[in-house]
């Protein structure tokens, strides 16, 4: 399975996710990641240039920020958090982040992303979850932890993207016990995937990401087990993966494929699918 992934990632991935699974699963440095994620570093401490393949053109934008605190934190390299917590601080100061900035009104994006400057829970709990994964400790992170608990406790109507983000940061917050009980309420919510492309609904691993998640409570054993069948079954015949929303410019096909080919192969081996 890896050995099929690595061909498909060396003849379609861009040289972040080719660093990356080198990291990964061939014994490759992390700070040759670490390179590959600053060459989209605006000087302003934000990302930019396509570094999440859904929102093109230069300016700095909370969903690159996002894709770059994940992939320090797939590393282990925290100390490079402090450029987006820099960033974060003067673009967003009360701690709630936008989907996306007007900044990028002249440039191409997908059409479901917005970029209104206003802030939300969707981004905000997925940025504090990467951070609080990175073990930092900063105001601006305080601040969106604070907005985080309050959206998410008064949480009745939501979508599979937003209750992801919801769970990815119950599983980081340092509150154990306040998550525990947040997650217990949560999973009798029912996301809606009202304007969703046929099949892009998100499976019991998007929530359950690692065997530790307290999301993984939402599911039985028999339904996990039957998901992680599928997502082995999910390599296809050039060893890459598929994801499960339209490309929105042919380019992003491939960039997709490859970040999903190189998710599957670490959820699979958090589950201890693969070694």
């Amino acid at each position: 399975m890896i050995e099929r992934a690595r061909d498909f990632i060396w003849h379609n991935a861009r040289t972040l996710e080719q660093r990356l699974f080198e990291h990964a699963f061939d014994g490759g440095g992390a700070e040759a990641v670490v390179r590959a994620v600053l060459a989209y570093r605006n000087d302003d401490g934000g990302y930019g240039y396509a570094l999440e393949p859904d929102h093109r053109g230069p300016t700095s934008q909370p969903l690159h920020a996002l894709r770059a605190l994940q992939v320090f934190g797939e590393v282990g390299a925290p100390e490079h958090a402090t450029s987006v917590l820099t960033w974060l601080n003067a673009t967003c100061p009360d701690g709630s982040v936008p989907f996306g900035l007007s900044t990028s009104k002249d440039h191409p994006k997908a059409p479901w992303i917005t970029a209104d400057d206003q802030g939300g829970l969707l981004l905000t709990s997925q940025i504090a979850a990467a951070l609080h994964a990175l073990g930092i400790s900063d105001p601006w992170l305080d601040r969106a932890t604070d907005y985080c608990w309050r959206e998410i406790e008064q949480l009745e109507a939501t979508h599979p993207y937003e209750l992801r983000g919801a769970a990815m940061f119950l599983d980081e917050v340092p509150d154990r016990a306040r998550a525990e009980l947040v997650a217990e309420k949560l999973r009798h919510l029912e996301p809606s995937t009202e304007g969703y492309a046929e099949g892009e609904a998100l499976p019991p691993h998007e929530f359950a990401r690692k065997p530790t998640s307290l999301a993984r409570a939402w599911f039985t054993g028999e339904q996990l087990e039957n998901d992680l069948d599928e997502l082995e079954r999910g390599q296809q015949e050039d060893g890459g993966w598929n994801f499960n929303f339209p490309a929105f410019t042919p380019i992003t096909h491939f960039e997709w494929r490859s970040i999903a080919t190189i998710d599957a192969l670490l959820t699979l081996r958090r589950y201890g699918r693969i070694s």
